[in-house]
This record gives C-alpha cells, sequence and structure tokens, in this order.
C-alpha cells in the first residue's frame, strides 16, 4: 500500500487503482497517461511481464468510455538488453493498443537512448498512420534538427525541457538557455506541425507562450503535467484547452516519489505538511 505522503504522485499500486484516478479525472475534464513505473531491466522477464501488463491497460482501456492514453519507456521495454528487443516488445504494445484505439506515448530518456526511441517511434507511427506518439527535450541541443526531421511523420510529440543531467558538449545547461530553446521549438512547431503538439510543462510562462502560439497558427495542442503538481492548474486550463494528467502507478514508487521530492521546492512543502498534520 502506497503510503497518504507519496499518493498524491502515484495512483497506486494496481491497474485498477491508475484506472479508478483516470476516472476521477475525466470527472474533472482531464485525461490521463498511464505509466506503470519500472525502467533499465537487465533481464527479459520483467520487460516481458510490464510489456503483457501494458497490453492487458490497452484492452482495459479500449472497453471502457475512459479518456486515457499509455506511455512507456524504452529501456523499461529493453532497449538495456538491446534494440531489437525494445523494438519487438514496443510494437507488441503498440499492435495491441492501436487494436483497441488507444494511444502509446514513448517517454524519451537520457542522450544515449534518443537515436533508438526517435526511430522506432518514426516506423511505428507511419505503420499506424499516427496512434503513437514520442518526447523530445529541449535541453539537447540536437533537438532543433530532431523537431525538424519529425515535422511530417504523423503521431505526436510531446515538448519537455528535459530533466537528465547531461553533459555539457551536447547539452544546454543554463535554465534560461533551455527556456529560450523551448520557446524556438513551439513556435516551429505550432507553425511547421499539423496538429499533434503536447506541452509538456508545469512553467506557467511556457504555457501561455504555447498558448499564444496557438492563437497565432491555429494549431490544435494539448497540455500535460504531472501527478499531484499544480493540480489546480490543470483544472484550470482544463476548461479551455485538452489537459492531459502522466499517472504513475505500481510497486516500484518508491524511487519515483523520492524523485518528485528532489525535484520542486513545493513538493517537499507539501510531504511536510502532510506530516504534521498527521
Amino acid at each position: 500500500m502506497i503510503p497518504p505522503i507519496a499518493n498524491r504522485f502515484v495512483a497506486g499500486e494496481s491497474p485498477a487503482e491508475a484506472l479508478e484516478h483516470v476516472r476521477r479525472l475525466n470527472g474533472r475534464t482531464v485525461a490521463g497517461i498511464v505509466n506503470l513505473l519500472g525502467e533499465h531491466y537487465d533481464d527479459r522477464s520483467p520487460v516481458r511481464s510490464d510489456a503483457a501488463t501494458y497490453r492487458v491497460l490497452a484492452a482495459d482501456i479500449g472497453n471502457s468510455d475512459l479518456e486515457a492514453c499509455l506511455s512507456v519507456k524504452p529501456s523499461q521495454l529493453g532497449l538495456d538488453l538491446g534494440e531489437d528487443v525494445f523494438r519487438e516488445e514496443l510494437a507488441g504494445v503498440v499492435d495491441a493498443a492501436a487494436d483497441r484505439g488507444v494511444f502509446v506515448w514513448i517517454d524519451m530518456e537520457d542522450h544515449t537512448t534518443t537515436d533508438a526511441t526517435l526511430d522506432a517511434f518514426v516506423d511505428l507511427a507511419r505503420e499506424h498512420d499516427g496512434g503513437v506518439g514520442v518526447c523530445v527535450q529541449a535541453n539537447l541541443r540536437r533537438t532543433r534538427a530532431d523537431v525538424e526531421r519529425l515535422a511530417d511523420v504523423p503521431g505526436k510529440v510531446r515538448f519537455v525541457k528535459g530533466a537528465y543531467d547531461e553533459p555539457a558538449e551536447i547539452a544546454y545547461t543554463d535554465s534560461e538557455r533551455v527556456n529560450r530553446e523551448y520557446e524556438a521549438l513551439l513556435e516551429y512547431a505550432f507553425e511547421h506541425y499539423d496538429g499533434g503538439i503536447a506541452v509538456g510543462s508545469h512553467d506557467p510562462a511556457m504555457i501561455e507562450h504555447a498558448i499564444d502560439c496557438h492563437e497565432e497558427h491555429g494549431t490544435e495542442f494539448e497540455v500535460q503535467m504531472l501527478m499531484g503538481v499544480r493540480e489546480d492548474a490543470q483544472y484550470d486550463l482544463a476548461r479551455e484547452y485538452p489537459v492531459f494528467q502522466y499517472v504513475p502507478f505500481g510497486d516500484r514508487w518508491k524511487s519515483y516519489f523520492y524523485r518528485r521530492m528532489t525535484e520542486r521546492t513545493e513538493n517537499v512543502k507539501f510531504a511536510l505538511q502532510a506530516i504534521l498534520d498527521r
């Protein structure tokens, strides 16, 4: 059982708890992006197990009235074991989801996985004429070229600032520089993409910039935020724009929760207040 402090950021340990959280979100006109926690497996067994869980989730979502999609990590689906393993397991999940009309996001991990992740996305997006999305990170110097490459690929692209501590020779390390790059990437996407833009940010300035770009070009977009972070803002935005909340679940919740705690001062304050209120 997940303790009360952590359950602000993690929906539960079971698929049923995650989908029940999504149902509550849908009642606030927010959709869900369901993610089973797990990454960097060095054995095929947990890869197969997680892939099977995603296929079942796709069926459960497809058979329901829930507004939800899935999100998977490359290393969760075997990239550390080889690109062939990753391709095989990812294709199985995407195929099963496509049969149920369920969208699948491919998360982006550190820079060593970027080529394999983007190549798999391009192939699957063209095979399924969309139905799959990928994440790009503004802090990587290569991302402008990647975003131009993806302009004519069906599917969706999620724009984030980047959470990995990458080497300075391949990444921007100054936050203001990353912000400028993020804005420039959004401007390019809203001008050249035919929809399929996801703004993965909690930064009000970046979201406002996306809204300005939308009003200028008319290109459709959605906002994506994490469970437990600026949820009031999520509900407010959902009155006017499509909003998706990233909904993690599973028994590997501890490392994810601690990562959330170290990311934002507001999260630490929330946890301390929860302890004091008990």
